[in-house]
C-alpha cells in the first residue's frame, strides 16, 4: 500500500512531526510505502494525501489546539502552533492503535498490521483544557533518561520542561558520580560535561516546540559566586567577600546549615538585589530560547534575615520589590521573557505593603511542599474560608491541609497576580514511593489535574522523578490525559492504559495493583493515620502473601511477553521485601534486625536495576525508604524539602 504524507513548509517542528508519523506507519508495517513529500501550501485539489501542517482549519493559539479530518487516508492533521501539529499527529496515531505509556522506546505500543486506506479515519478537534502540562527535571539522570522524558512529552499532550539550575549539575552528578548502587558505577563526569549534555537535551526541546522553563535555583549563589548547582554542604564559611551578602540570623551572617542554595540572603540590601537582577537580565540575553525564566529565593524555610531593615518587612514583600526592578531592567533591556515568581514556604505570606507593577511580566507558581499526598485538592473545602496565622519571622510552621494551602494562594491571587499562573508539585518526585501499588497516588494526580481549574491555576509543571514508571506508567499517563482534557475520568483511562499494557489481562493487573496500594497503606507510611501496628502487620503480611500468589499465577506464566510483564515479576520480588523491611522495623526495636532488614531490600534493587533503570530511580528510592523506615511511629514528623 501507499500513503501519500504532504508536510507545508519546513518549518522544523513539523518536520519532525512528518518524520515520527512516517516513522511509526514503518514499524508497524515495513511494507507501508510513504511518499513524502513537501509544499509551500495546501493544496485542497491535491486528493489521496495526508496533510501536515499549521492553521489549516485551527486559529493560531497560546493553548493548544489539535484537528484531525482524516478519511481513508487522505485529510488534514493540523494545529494551533508546530508543537500542536506534533502533538496532532501522535493523536492520530493513538486513535489508530499506537500508545505511548511511558518514557522510553519500551513504553511505545506499536500495532503489527497490514494498512490499508480504510485504517487511517480519524476525527478528532479538541482543544487542551490547561496552558501548562510540563514536566521538571528531578532525581537521578543520565542523558537516556532525559532525552526518554523530552521525546515522550508531545506524545501524551504534555507542552513543556523545565530544567532547575543555570547547569543541572547535581541530576547528572547523581547518577554518574555518586550512585548509590555498587554494580552500577560509569566514569564520573565534570560540569563541563554536563554542559554539554544539556545543549544536546535543549536541542530535543527545540525540535519539538516546548516551553522551555529554566533555572530558579541558584540566584541566591551564583551571582556572588558561589556555585548553585546543588544541596552539597560547604566545607567552610562562606567567604568575608560575600558575607555581607547573606541574611543575618542570630546576629551571624554565613549559610544557613551550611547549604549555600538553602541560604537567603540581606534583600533590603540594594546591592543584593542589583546583583541577583542583573544576572537574570544577562542570562534571559543569553538564553532566548527560555521562555519561562523562573525567579526563586533560598531552599529552606525560616532563615530570613533579621537585620533592621529587612525586618521593616515581610520576606514576600521584598520578593516584590525585586521583582518589580527586574521587570524594569527586563523592559530596557526589550526582553519579553516571562519570569516565573514562587510561592513556597515563607513566600506563601502574601505581600502586606508591596504591589506587582506589570503583571502581565509574571507568573505565578504555586508550590506546595508541605502538602498531603493522602488526598486531592479538590477532596477538602476549597471554598473554605480560613484564619491563617500571622507571618512569624523564622518561626513559622508551614501548611500541611488544603484548606490552608489554598486560602494562602488565594491572598496572592486576590492581591497580587490573578493572571496566568500554574501548580507546581511533587506527586511524582518522592510519595509515590510510598503507594508500590502506584495505583492511589495515580487516582490523586488524575483528580489534581483535572480540577485545577477550580483551584484557579492553568495546569501544571511537576517536578518528579524521570524515571517513574515501575511497576505502571500510569501515574504519568493519567496526569497527562487529566491536563489534556480535564472531563475525562480516571476509570476510562485506566481502562485505556491496562488495555493498552496487557491486553485481555489489564483488568486483572489494574485489580492486583489497586489492591497492592490498599493493602501497603501509602496514608500510614506516611504516618497520617493510627491504626495498630499489629494490624498493619497483618496487612503487609497479606500483601506478600497476595503477590506471591498472583506471581506464580499470573505474573510468571506471562513473563515471556515482555518488558512491562517482566518488571512486575521484578516488582513483585521488591514488594515482598519491601514489606518484610515494614514489619521487621514496626515490630522490633533491635537495630542489628532491621539493617538487616533494610539492606536486604536495597541489595535486591541494585542487584536487579540494569534491568529496569529506564523507569526506576533507585538512587531516590533508597533515600525515601530509609528515610522512612527512620521515621517510622515518630509523631509529627516534619515533611521537609526531599533535598534537605
Amino acid at each position: 500500500m501507499k500513503l501519500i504524507v504532504c508536510r507545508i513548509g519546513n518549518d522544523k517542528t513539523i518536520t519532525f512531526a512528518q518524520q515520527e508519523l512516517c516513522r511509526y506507519l514503518h514499524m508497524a508495517d515495513p511494507a507501508l510505502f510513504m511518499d513524502e513529500r513537501v509544499y509551500d501550501a495546501y493544496d485542497p485539489n491535491l486528493s489521496g494525501a495526508i496533510w501536515i501542517g499549521q492553521n489549516i482549519s485551527v486559529e493560531n493559539s497560546e493553548l493548544d489546539e489539535i484537528a484531525i479530518a482524516v478519511e481513508n487516508g487522505s485529510g488534514v492533521i493540523t494545529g494551533s502552533s508546530p508543537r500542536a501539529v506534533l502533538m496532532a499527529v501522535y493523536r492520530f496515531l493513538r486513535e489508530i492503535g499506537f500508545f505511548f505509556l511511558f518514557p522510553g522506546k519500551e513504553g511505545d505500543v506499536i500495532p503489527q498490521k497490514s494498512w490499508v486506506k480504510e485504517d487511517f479515519s480519524v476525527s478528532v478537534r479538541e482543544k487542551a483544557s490547561y496552558r501548562h502540562r510540563s514536566v521538571c527535571i528531578e532525581g537521578a539522570v543520565a542523558y537516556e533518561h532525559i532525552y526518554n522524558m523530552i521525546d515522550y512529552l508531545p506524545k501524551v499532550g504534555l507542552n513543556g520542561y523545565f530544567v532547575q539550575f543555570q547547569s543541572p549539575d547535581e541530576f547528572f552528578f547523581r547518577f554518574y558520580n555518586k550512585y548509590n548502587n555498587p554494580n552500577f558505577k560509569f566514569d564520573p563526569i565534570t560540569r563541563e560535561d554536563v554542559r554539554h549534555i544539556w545543549n544536546r537535551a535543549e536541542e530535543e526541546i527545540i525540535l519539538r516546540g516546548l516551553d522551555y522553563h529554566a533555572t530558579g535555583h541558584g540566584w541566591t549563589c551564583e551571582p556572588f559566586g558561589i556555585e548553585g548547582g546543588g544541596w552539597a554542604k560547604e566545607d567552610a564559611s562562606a567567604p568575608d567577600s560575600v558575607k555581607p551578602y547573606l541574611a543575618q540570623i542570630n546576629g551571624v551572617r554565613d549559610y544557613y546549615g551550611g547549604v549555600a542554595l538553602n541560604t537567603n540572603l540581606c534583600y533590603s540590601n540594594k546591592v543584593v538585589r542589583d546583583k541577583m537582577n542583573d544576572a537574570i537580565v544577562a542570562y534571559a540575553k543569553e538564553h532566548p530560547a527560555v521562555n519561562y525564566l523562573h525567579f526563586w529565593l533560598a531552599d529552606a524555610d525560616n532563615n530570613h534575615c533579621e537585620c533592621d531593615s529587612c525586618r521593616t518587612m515581610r520576606p514576600s514583600d521584598w520578593y516584590v520589590r525585586i521583582l518589580n526592578e527586574l521587570d524594569e531592567k527586563l523592559t530596557a533591556a526589550g526582553l519579553s521573557t516571562k519570569i516565573v515568581c514562587l510561592i513556597y514556604l515563607d513566600l506563601l505570606w502574601a505581600p502586606e505593603t508591596e504591589k506587582i507593577k506589570n503583571p502581565e511580566r509574571f507568573v505565578l507558581m504555586f508550590a506546595p511542599i508541605t502538602r498531603s499526598y493522602s488526598k486531592a485538592f479538590s477532596d477538602g473545602d476549597i471554598h473554605k474560608q480560613v484564619c491563617l496565622p500571622d507571618y512569624k519571622r523564622n518561626e513559622n510552621k508551614m501548611p500541611r491541609t488544603v484548606e490552608e494551602n489554598l486560602a494562602h494562594l488565594r491572598r496572592w491571587q486576590t492581591e497580587q497576580l490573578s493572571g496566568e499562573s500554574f501548580d507546581f508539585d511533587y506527586h511524582l518526585m518522592w510519595d509515590h514511593y510510598n503507594d508500590p501499588g502506584y495505583y492511589e497516588c495515580a487516582r490523586i494526580l488524575h483528580k489534581d489535574m483535572a480540577n485545577m481549574d477550580k483551584l484557579g491555576l492553568d495546569g501544571m509543571v511537576s517536578c518528579q522523578l524521570q524515571r517513574c514508571a515501575f511497576p505502571t506508567g500510569l501515574p504519568m499517563y493519567a496526569m497527562a490525559r487529566a491536563l489534556w482534557d480535564k472531563t475525562c475520568s480516571f476509570e476510562d483511562v485506566c481502562e485505556e492504559y491496562f488495555t493498552a499494557s496487557f491486553g485481555a489481562d489489564g483488568k486483572e493487573i489494574e485489580a492486583y495493583l489497586s489492591r497492592l496500594s490498599q493493602l501497603f497503606d501509602p496514608a500510614y507510611i506516611r504516618n497520617e493515620h493510627d491504626i495498630s501496628k499489629e494490624a498493619q502487620i497483618e496487612k503487609l503480611n497479606e500483601a506478600k502473601e497476595y503477590i506471591a500468589a498472583f506471581k506464580e499465577s499470573v505474573l510468571i506464566p506471562n513473563c515471556h511477553r515482555g518488558f512491562v510483564w517482566n518488571n512486575l515479576v521484578h516488582h513483585a520480588d521488591i514488594c515482598r521485601s519491601f514489606a518484610d523491611a515494614y514489619i521487621v522495623y514496626i515490630s522490633t526495636e533491635n537495630e542489628a534486625k532491621r539493617e538487616e532488614a533494610m539492606h536486604a531490600t536495597l541489595e535486591l534493587v541494585y542487584e536487579r536495576e540494569a534491568q529496569f533503570h529506564t523507569v526506576f530511580d533507585s538512587q531516590l528510592f533508597g533515600r525515601l525508604f530509609t528515610r522512612n523506615l527512620a521515621r517510622l511511629h515518630v509523631p509529627d514528623r516534619k515533611i521537609e524539602s526531599f533535598e534537605q
